[in-house]
C-alpha cells in the first residue's frame, strides 16, 4: 500500500517556460517524483505584488486559477523555486 503525505503543505510552484501552478505539495520520496494534489495553474496572477502576494493573502479576485487536478514534479530541473503559502 502507497502511503500518501496528507500533510498542509500548501505551496507555489514556479517551472521553466513559464508554468505556475499552486496546490498541496507532496515531497519526492525514494523513487517516487514530488506532485501537487488540487493543483491550480495561475494564469493571471491579479496582483500589485507578485506571487508573494497570493502567498501570503490568497488569490486576489483579479487572479485567475486553472484547475488541473494532480501535477507530478517528475522533472526537479524544471523547478525553478517553490513559494510556500499562508493561506
Amino acid at each position: 500500500m502507497t502511503k500518501v503525505n496528507t500533510t498542509n503543505d500548501k505551496r507555489i510552484v514556479v517551472l521553466q517556460a513559464g508554468w505556475v501552478f499552486i496546490g498541496q505539495y507532496h515531497a519526492a520520496a525514494g523513487t517516487k517524483p514530488a506532485y501537487l494534489t488540487d493543483a491550480h495553474n495561475i494564469r493571471v496572477w491579479g496582483t500589485t505584488a507578485g506571487l508573494g502576494e497570493i502567498a501570503l493573502n490568497g488569490p486576489t479576485s483579479s487572479t485567475v486559477l486553472d484547475p488541473c487536478g494532480i501535477v507530478l514534479l517528475d522533472s526537479p530541473n524544471n523547478i525553478l523555486f517553490t513559494i510556500p503559502c499562508s493561506k
